[in-house]
């Protein structure tokens, strides 16, 4: 094996560890986002995810865990991705481009008091901060998920989690663990006593 695979295993478990420790001091930045949630789910509003290749992927893997379930049976609970549609995704980005995408989607389908969860590691993806300015002018809690830096999309929306790192990948591990601890709130406030 050319790769010294030992230095690699070694750094990527440093810079996740890194990241992870860091998330400890974050606990006023993440419990809004869970009232938010509650708040939405509990007068019967959604929870609309976006975001772009492996951000795209994590908001259809939320939506899945509210949907379905996270951890224990109890009643489907409102969430939906807006990169699941590829005949909505393709139409739009052949007639007016990828950058209203998510825009468009929203001024079909979110209602004052959804929530419009924009997920975006770098911060500045243009169809991320274009959804989320759609959000705000329909009236849902805008949330954004980004990079340590936030960046325009953090700036644009109600909350934020800036997830403790600049790297892509652990980025995205944090933003999977404090998606999956609001599944997690949400469960439980929703389970049968």
């Amino acid at each position: 094996m050319s790769t010294d695979f030992s230095s690699l295993f070694k750094a990527h478990l440093g810079e996740h560890q890194d990241a992870i420790a860091k998330l400890s001091a974050m606990h006023d930045q993440i419990a809004p986002l869970a009232d938010a949630w509650l708040t939405a789910l509990k007068n019967g509003k959604k929870i609309i995810f976006f975001g772009n290749g492996g951000s795209a992927a994590d908001a259809q893997h939320l939506a899945a865990e509210l949907v379905v379930r996270y951890r224990i049976n109890r009643p489907a609970l409102a969430g939906i991705a807006l990169t699941t549609d590829t005949s909505i995704i393709t139409a739009h980005s052949n007639d007016f481009g990828f950058e209203t995408l998510f825009a468009r989607q929203i001024e079909a389908l979110a209602q004052p008091g959804d929530i419009a969860l924009g997920i975006s590691t770098s911060g500045t993806s243009k169809n991320v901060l274009l959804g989320l300015q759609a959000a705000n002018k329909r009236g849902c809690v805008t949330i954004a998920f980004t990079g340590e830096k936030g960046a325009d999309c953090a700036a644009e929306a109600r909350l934020a989690f800036k997830a403790p790192s600049g790297i892509t990948a652990r980025v995205q591990e944090c933003h999977l663990l404090i998606g999956h601890l609001l599944c997690d709130v949400a469960e439980q406030s929703f389970a049968a006593p």
